[in-house]
């Protein structure tokens, strides 16, 4: 089981904007892949979800530009979860550069869990809830 996830991209030119850095709306792609990437790596991918008809909705996001990450960089978008309850989940990133150890981006997605069907909400299956660490608020990476 992986406890906080790390996902690694490295920038490409076609994720820069006409300031000449990464554009606001690519973090957000950043955060999802990292998402899937997470719940693929503890046996949950978008696969065996759909196989089931069942899974994650985003019912909300909220990103903290703090510093700029530029064509070529690497980043490391580290993932986990913050609360599990009956049929929602606060998962929490950070996107930091290696280079330099500097800290680009704090966010948060709230999802919900779901029907694929009628997309009604759907009690989270303890099959799923067994392969996702809780992640205290003290013991987050900082």
């Amino acid at each position: 089981m992986h406890r906080i996830y790390e996902y690694r991209h490295l920038v490409t030119e076609e994720e820069i904007d006409g300031l000449g850095h990464v554009n606001n709306v690519v973090y957000l792609k950043w955060l999802q892949d990292a998402a899937v990437a997470h719940s693929t790596a503890n046996g949950w991918s978008a696969r065996r979800y759909r196989e089931l008809k069942i899974g994650w909705v985003a019912r909300s996001h909220y990103i903290e530009y703090l510093q700029p990450a530029f064509v070529g960089q690497e980043i490391i978008v580290q993932t986990w979860i913050s609360t599990l309850q009956k049929v929602k989940s606060l998962r929490k990133y950070q996107i930091v550069r290696p280079l330099d150890s500097e800290l680009l981006v704090k966010a948060e997605t709230n999802w919900a869990f779901v029907n694929y069907e009628n997309l009604t909400p759907r009690r989270i299956p303890e099959e799923v809830l067994a392969c996702f660490a809780v992640i205290p608020e003290q013991e987050e990476p900082r």
